[in-house]
């Protein structure tokens, strides 16, 4: 059986493009939601109930609030 891997990429293209999301409806909405934050240099932003992770001026995933991410500016947990 073949097996098809479908990158997020295109999952994301798809229903941008097949089903009308505004993907930058929703970068924007996300941009204002860690500014302060980055402003301060936070490694990550907990808001509507996920925690954006930033890395380097960028968002770089979102997780679960309750996830642990790694704090890439020390290499330690958060």
């Amino acid at each position: 059986m073949t097996i098809v891997e479908v990158t997020d990429h295109a999952v994301l293209r798809y229903l941008e493009r097949a089903h009308g999301l505004d993907v930058e409806f929703f970068r924007l909405h996300i941009r204002e939601l860690v500014l302060r934050g980055a402003e301060v240099g936070a490694s990550g932003v907990i808001v509507e109930n996920v925690k954006f992770v930033l890395q380097n001026g960028s968002v770089v995933t979102c997780l679960d609030k309750g996830m642990k991410s790694r704090d890439l500016r020390s290499g330690r947990g958060d």
